[in-house]
């Protein structure tokens, strides 16, 4: 959910203020779900794959991923992606463009797409179409979290952490003004 633009000021002041979160998954109930992703995952796709984590929000939950599918006996490449829908703004525009291109070959590849949150769906949408559009050999998609309520675009992941309940989120690699992506657990503001 993206707060309109008074929202993000008074979340940038709440989080410089210190307030207090509400966490919704904890660190271990986080630690415990991606091993078992890193196996689900692992089953479907095979230990010869390329993660693609769309950045930013999805860099720790990537990481850990990442060396969870290494202990469940996978052998994932990584590159990067940054997408953006929204510029300078604090809504979407609607058009996804590319920040940051991959640089691995994709085609003939197994990718997966890591995500921390699939709220309009607009990002991995766009994302899946390019790595297919780049003959990749499969395209599967990985979220931390899923709002299905949010969605504009007709798209599900093919692997989730948790559902998401109607909050904006915060922590696990997810900001606020640039605040508390640090925190080991995904909570919210409670204002």
């Amino acid at each position: 959910m993206c707060p309109s633009k008074a929202g993000t000021e008074l979340m940038g002041k709440l989080a410089r203020k210190g307030t207090q979160l509400h966490v919704l998954y904890t660190a271990e109930e986080i630690a415990q779900r991606v091993h078992s992703l890193a196996r689900d995952i692992l089953a479907v796709m095979g230990p010869d794959l390329l993660v693609i984590p769309v950045l930013k929000g999805s860099f720790i939950f990537a990481a850990d991923l990442l060396r969870a599918l290494h202990d469940a006996g996978g052998e994932p490449d990584m590159d990067f992606i940054s997408l953006s829908s929204y510029g300078r703004n604090t809504e979407s525009s609607g058009e996804v463009r590319i920040v940051r291109d991959t640089e691995a070959p994709i085609a003939g590849r197994d990718v997966l797409l890591v995500d921390d949150i699939l709220e309009s769906g607009r990002t991995l949408a766009f994302a899946q179409d390019l790595m297919m559009a780049r003959e990749a050999l499969s395209v599967r998609s990985c979220v931390l979290l899923n709002k299905p309520g949010k969605l504009v675009v007709n798209i599900k992941p093919d692997f989730t952490g948790f559902d998401c309940p109607d909050h904006f989120v915060v922590g696990y690699g997810m900001d606020v003004a640039h605040a508390y992506r640090q925190l080991p657990y995904v909570g919210y503001i409670k204002t």
